[in-house]
């Protein structure tokens, strides 16, 4: 297998960026630590502002869970509405919920605005039922979405059959806002249009430490430091700052394979409009194709962890389950990447310090909401209005036993893959 910390996406990125490691002292207005979709974002954002502002990647862009995305571009979260009003209150759950309803055309905006080429394809995405107990579920979600306003559609598994090109599901939920891009390429993008409209992006550049100095923030990297005036931290699940300001979360991985470039005939019985695709079950399963026609398929679980073999074995019978097509088809790369998890799903902002945010907890839906709340929180340090964000500042977040409940996660999806999708 090919290295799992090496995403097939960085291989086929058509985009680029000039990037190079911080070597001097430097004052901003506004810096950035992570060069991710959240980072960029905030990046491009206060930079067309007028601010000046630096961006600090430890590695390199999109190296982070950005670079390793499934690439589908959803509308809102993992979470039903009714569970975010829940969670957050009427108000601000309706706040939330509409912002990310907004979210792919944002994201979709930006790319066209900007000459993004990550391969955009919006014609929406597909959530399948797997199961009679998934269908329910699909209703559920279909009935509270469709009172908030968005237009989905509840397919029959007629419907769903000749829209994938499987009979493996009972039904899917088809959203029209969404669509697919290629992640990697997206994410460069944004740091391209933020170093074109002024901003400075330092790659390999780990800030070593944070402390306030005054009324600024001074941040220090191996070679060289940066005065500002605000800070945003947005590192997610790859943090490699201060340990004082870290993120908690629930570490859970999610891998992905891909066929090699797949041939007309069967590209042509596959997907045929070209949604992006995951399952209902508990440990999801996802899949689509990416712009060379390379079938992309994956579910949760770690290709550095003991149960490597497990997944592996898994996705190849799991992949002949829903395209038997492909069942000649080898599965040529495979990748992980590390999903910053809370506990009720939600994203989470904290105040690190004055004039300082720092965002995380996507859950594994990083592209629309890394993009909004990126610019969100450029926005509030810009104008000091904390009202205009997309969820309420937090002192601090903490996980209740984040270490053992990895554990029980990837425990579970070994187990569940080691006894699923047999014949």
């Amino acid at each position: 297998m090919t290295n799992p910390d090496e995403p097939l996406w960085r291989t086929t990125c058509r985009e680029t960026v000039t990037a190079a490691p911080l070597l001097s002292d430097i004052s901003v207005d506004v810096a950035i630590i992570g060069g991710g979709y959240t980072g960029c974002s905030a990046a491009l954002y206060a930079a067309q502002q007028g601010a000046s502002v630096c961006l600090l990647e430890a590695k390199s862009i999109g190296h982070g869970g950005s670079g390793r995305n499934v690439g589908l571009v959803n509308a809102g979260l993992w979470l039903p509405p009714d569970d975010i009003r829940n969670h957050l209150g009427q108000e601000t759950g309706d706040r939330l919920i509409d912002l990310l309803a907004q979210a792919p055309a944002d994201v979709f905006d930006l790319i066209d605005q900007n000459g993004i080429d990550c391969e955009p394809v919006r014609q929406g995405t597909l959530h399948c039922a797997h199961s009679g107990a998934g269908r329910r579920d699909l209703q559920k979600r279909h009935a509270q979405l469709v009172a908030s306003g968005a237009p989905v559609e509840l397919l029959t598994a007629q419907d769903a059959s000749q829209r994938t090109g499987s009979t493996a599901f009972q039904g899917a939920l088809y959203d029209p806002r969404a669509g697919t891009i290629q992640p990697m390429a997206y994410v460069m993008g944004l740091a391209r249009v933020a170093a074109e409209s002024g901003a400075h992006i330092y790659t390999e550049s780990p800030v070593r430490s944070l402390r306030r100095e005054g009324k600024e923030w001074l941040l220090e990297t191996p070679q060289g430091s940066v005065r500002a005036r605000a800070v945003i931290q947005a590192t997610n699940a790859y943090h490699q700052g201060p340990e004082e300001t870290a993120p908690d979360y629930v570490p859970v991985y999610y891998f992905q394979y891909a066929t090699a470039p797949l041939s007309h005939n069967l590209r042509a019985s596959i997907l045929p409009a070209g949604e992006g695709c995951w399952d209902t079950g508990l440990i999801m399963t996802s899949f689509r194709l990416d712009g060379d026609g390379r079938m992309i398929i994956g579910g949760m679980g770690d290709l550095g962890h003991a149960g490597c073999g497990i997944h592996s074995a898994w996705v190849r019978r799991k992949l002949d389950q829903i395209y038997p097509q492909l069942s000649d088809q080898p599965l040529v790369e495979g990748w992980h990447g590390r999903i910053a998890m809370t506990s009720d799903h939600i994203p989470k902002i904290t105040q690190i310090g004055p004039n300082a945010l720092s965002a995380h907890g996507f859950s594994g839906r990083g592209i629309g909401p890394g993009t909004v709340f990126g610019r969100l929180m450029a926005q509030s340090l810009l104008t000091g209005d904390p009202s205009c964000l997309p969820v309420p500042v937090v002192p601090e977040h903490r996980e209740r036993w984040p270490r053992l409940r990895r554990v029980y996660f990837e425990t579970g999806a070994a187990l569940t893959h080691l006894i699923k999708a047999r014949f």
